[in-house]
């Protein structure tokens, strides 16, 4: 038996050398202790909220009293829910949860899952029959591609993830750092679905056509047109068997009255079929829940895996969950949100001012030309560990999105944002990148480093007296 283990490690290690060897090993690290947080997904920053904490602790205390004192009777579980679903591990207080969610989110039902990716799986891995086709934006999340591989669907398509998102039409086949052939080799999600309508089986309903994407994307941080995803859908299958599913992770909290989502901000509440949420970004809690018709939800108690056969959530998730959800309803989270939506727009004109003043090669550094309006705002680079390195040693914590997370030639330093953050952190963070890519650039041309200086030293502010109003 030893030998036979050291043989298999000797095979994984081999595999982990040569990932190495292509700079594409993963690591657990941990942030460095009272760096700035540039990282995390937490974007509203309700984790570390005072009033959302000791609204949880209170919730949870008068729960420990409430056990103590039931008089023989079994109390509640609170560190553990002993069991699945469809065992144990129900409870009243997760049903009246999940209608309270519904209920917020304008759906007719929800249902609760131990995280968002094991909601992406249970759905798409179940609900596709044999003969079904599911399309998908080629950017989409690794839980929907876990879901289709274990799906029953006859066919996957994706299609291209620029003709759905408007920042990324203005890139070029050259928006890489100078490499020409970066441009999706997917076709359009209008060219995909008119090729399907001619299909006999999908003209005649007898076979549905799921549409997959995302409502914020976590890499590049941008927004799908939804709007006209959902004409495009409607002119291709107007006989109504096109079912589009969006995946909330990133976009519940961030977007929509208070903090809703962005089907609802749109008011497509009617329109999509099925939305997959996250509790574990902006709603700093842990969990998901996906948003669907009754029918539907009853379908994935009875043939979703990833429900039937795990631990339902603990106590103490749900509590967290609910708690976070009357906050939100409360309208406190409004000024997070407007003070969010105030730092993204400077951090993306502070970063796209610096870009205009050093004029760095595109391998260098480059920000897209269409301002942001998500926490997430890419940084691309050909050095994106580099670039990572030189923040957290300056104190700022950023991590290098490498390939195979994002196509190669893509790679970037992703910037998050939180309510959190101050405008001192973010000239801070803008400062580091700035002296780092004067580096890069003195590194690559000696004799241009000091008329370099002399223009960044020129340019102090970016901000017009106009801008500064926003903030």
């Amino acid at each position: 038996m030893p030998e036979t283990r050291s043989q298999l490690d000797n095979t994984l290690g081999a595999i982990l050398a040569r990932r190495k060897s292509l700079g594409k090993l993963r690591r657990l690290t941990n942030a460095p202790p009272n760096s700035v947080d540039f990282s995390s997904n937490g974007y509203l920053s309700l984790s570390t909220n005072p009033v959302i904490q000791k609204a949880f602790l209170s919730r949870l205390q008068a729960q420990v009293a409430t056990s103590e004192n039931r008089n023989g009777i079994r109390p509640r579980s609170i560190l553990g829910s002993g069991g699945s679903r469809l065992l144990d591990g129900n409870s009243s207080f997760a049903e009246s949860l999940e209608a309270k969610i519904a209920t917020f989110h304008n759906v007719e039902a929800a249902l609760l899952f131990t995280s968002a990716y094991d909601a992406n799986t249970g759905l798409f891995g179940c609900v596709p029959q044999p003969g079904d086709v599911i399309v998908y934006d080629e950017l989409i999340h690794a839980s929907v591609h876990e879901g289709m591989r274990l799906s029953r669907a006859t066919k996957r398509i994706p299609f291209a993830h620029d003709s759905i998102s408007e920042s990324h039409r203005g890139r070029s086949t050259n928006d890489g750092f100078g490499q020409p052939g970066l441009q999706s080799r997917a076709r359009s999600l209008d060219e995909v679905l008119g090729q399907l309508s001619r299909d006999k089986c999908i003209s005649s309903c007898k076979t549905n056509v799921f549409i997959c994407v995302e409502g914020l994307y976590s890499m590049d941080g941008d927004v799908p047109l939804l709007k006209e995803l959902v004409e495009t859908v409607d002119r291709h299958l107007p006989s109504g068997n096109g079912y589009i599913i969006v995946d909330e992770a990133h976009s519940v909290g961030v977007f929509g009255d208070n903090g809703r989502g962005l089907v609802c901000q749109l008011g497509l509440e009617d329109r999509i079929w099925a939305r997959v949420l996250g509790f574990g970004k902006a709603m700093g809690c842990a969990g998901g829940v996906i948003l669907c018709s009754s029918i539907t939800r009853s379908y994935l108690i009875n043939y979703a895996r990833s429900l039937i056969y795990t631990t339902s959530m603990t106590f103490t998730s749900l509590i967290s969950v609910d708690v976070v959800y009357d906050y939100l309803m409360s309208g406190q989270s409004k000024p997070l949100r407007e003070n969010l939506q105030a730092l993204i727009y400077y951090t993306y004109r502070q970063l796209y001012a610096l870009c205009a003043r050093l004029q760095p090669g595109r391998h260098i550094l480059h920000i897209d030309k269409t301002p942001s309006i998500s926490p997430i705002i890419p940084v691309f680079t050909a050095s994106p560990r580099s670039l990572a390195e030189y923040c957290q040693r300056s104190g700022f914590m950023v991590r290098p999105i490498v390939a195979p997370t994002v196509p190669a030639g893509t790679e970037r330093v992703r910037v998050c944002l939180h309510s959190a953050n101050t405008i001192g952190q973010i000239d801070g963070l803008c400062r580091a990148i700035e002296i780092w890519v004067q580096g890069q650039m003195t590194a690559e041309n000696p004799q241009g480093s000091t008329k370099s200086q002399e223009v960044v030293t020129g340019a102090t502010n970016v901000f017009t007296k106009q801008d500064k109003s926003r903030l």
